[in-house]
């Protein structure tokens, strides 16, 4: 078995690190963390990274390379998303993150990101024939990939993440039905390449990756007294679930949405728009069924780095 490696995904709300040993050509995750940093907050519609979001990515990574190197990881594969693709600081931050870490950050584009995300979910998931729409809801971003387990049909990164949309949007809590039509306005006027693409392709489930969609799962499942592991690679949710539980995120404040069994506090704040997003799309294309996949860009980056070991 080789040398453990680590993957570190710096999202907009979340910084995610994996740890994982290969062995002929597969990968098996040793250890998992997850943090908060939020360092889109107060400036992604700005395009800059404030300097308190800058110290807490700084703060993190430094307790994730002491993890890291606890466990004898020689190569650290660490990869920025939205926040940092897009703030006019982001190589001034990328910089200070290695001064201050030794850790390099790769800055991906928003199409290598939903390359990664189609190759995480389809090592999770069994997408077989059908055509899925695989969707991951960022903070700074929204990747959207159209296929099935065979193939990438056609793929679109949108900088319209859930931190982008509540910023821009939501001024009241709860939600007040003004800005639920203001958000499907900008939907409509933002993604007319995507629903070109759902015309064309006719995805007949859309599939989940990570973040929002985990916590609508969590939810349906506890609602419905079923076990639900986030350690698995695939969770349960419907569509029918989804509407009741939208309706619940709606109409509740930020307090009443943490007495949610299931709801997490890191994702309390953006769950509201990034839910408005996943209505929109059912409300105006046929889909037959959800699905969720725990695995995004982090696990991408791993089934990535397995071929290359074969």
């Amino acid at each position: 078995m080789d040398s453990p490696i680590a993957v570190i995904d710096l999202g907009t709300n979340t910084f995610h690190l994996l740890i994982a040993a290969f062995q002929n050509g597969k990968f098996a995750i040793t250890h998992r963390e997850r943090s908060p940093v939020k360092i889109g907050l107060g400036g992604i519609n700005q395009g800059v990274i404030q300097e308190s979001g800058i110290f807490r990515a700084i703060d993190t990574l430094k307790f994730f390379k002491t993890t890291a190197d606890q466990k004898g990881v020689k190569k650290i594969y660490a990869f920025g998303t939205s926040a940092l693709r897009n703030a006019k600081n982001g190589p001034e931050v990328v910089q200070r993150i290695k001064e201050s870490t030794s850790i390099e950050v790769a800055v991906i584009s928003g199409e290598e990101e939903a390359a990664f995300i189609y190759q995480g979910v389809r090592s999770a998931v069994n997408l077989g024939a059908d055509i899925s729409l695989i969707m991951d809801i960022g903070g700074g971003s929204v990747e959207c990939i159209i296929g099935n387990a065979d193939t990438i049909l056609w793929k679109q990164s949108f900088e319209i993440g859930a931190q982008r949309l509540l910023e821009r949007f939501q001024k009241h809590d709860p939600i007040t039905r003004d800005e639920i039509a203001q958000l499907d306005d900008y939907f409509n006027s933002s993604l007319p390449d995507l629903f070109q693409a759902i015309r064309t392709f006719q995805p007949s489930v859309v599939v989940g990756s990570s973040g929002t969609f985990d916590t609508l799962s969590e939810i349906h499942c506890i609602k419905q007294n079923i076990r639900y592991n986030e350690d698995d690679s695939e969770t349960l949710l419907t569509i029918q679930s989804f509407h009741d539980t939208y309706q619940k995120l709606i109409s509740k404040n930020r307090i009443e949405r943490l007495r949610i069994p299931g709801m997490i506090e890191m994702r309390v704040d953006m769950i509201v728009t990034a839910s408005c997003l996943i209505r929109f799309l059912l409300e105006n294309f046929e889909f037959k069924a959800i699905r969720v996949s725990t695995y995004s860009l982090k696990e991408g980056v791993l089934a990535h780095l397995a071929k290359t070991k074969k």
